[in-house]
């Protein structure tokens, strides 16, 4: 299973010189935790830093810094651990367990971005894998039932 085939599409954006109020404002807009800041070319949008609430809060608000003075710039992730779309989900999921983050941006094959891969994402994945397998264990015992009658009337 690829990145790509998992990863939530479209991206909430911001670009590098968005205030944090503006920020925080399309974060509740879309109910996201997060941003992939983005660099605009002729090709797309390239992934240059991500933010999350939790920056908000330990950058801005845990410093009493007012948030219209202050853009995301100053204090996004650069340089974000990212994905590239055929990537496979497993290998992704273990590179952020390393690494610490529970969001990365996903990229095509030119580098553009596509989406954006979340820890969430990978509790729904595990949860729909460990669904399979109850229905494994249903099913295995169906079987035996049918196979081995119980005798006992």
């Amino acid at each position: 299973m690829t990145v790509g085939r998992v990863c939530n599409r479209p991206v909430i954006t911001a670009e590098e010189n968005c205030s944090v109020a503006d920020a925080a404002k399309l974060m509740r807009q879309y109910h996201v935790g997060s941003l992939v800041i983005v660099s605009k070319n002729k090709d797309g949008v390239v992934p240059v830093g991500i933010i999350t609430d939790r920056d908000l809060v330990t950058e801005i608000l845990a410093e009493d810094v007012h948030v219209n003075t202050i853009t995301l710039e100053d204090i996004m992730t650069r340089s974000p651990l990212i994905a590239r779309e055929d990537d496979d989900v497993f290998q992704t999921m273990d590179m952020m367990r390393i690494k610490g983050v529970r969001r990365i941006p996903v990229v095509d094959t030119h580098g553009l971005l596509v989406g954006i891969f979340t820890f969430d994402d990978m509790l729904k994945i595990f949860f729909n894998e460990m669904g399979k397998w109850a229905s494994f264990i249903y099913r295995e015992k169906m079987q035996e039932k049918q196979r081995r009658p119980s005798h006992n009337s």
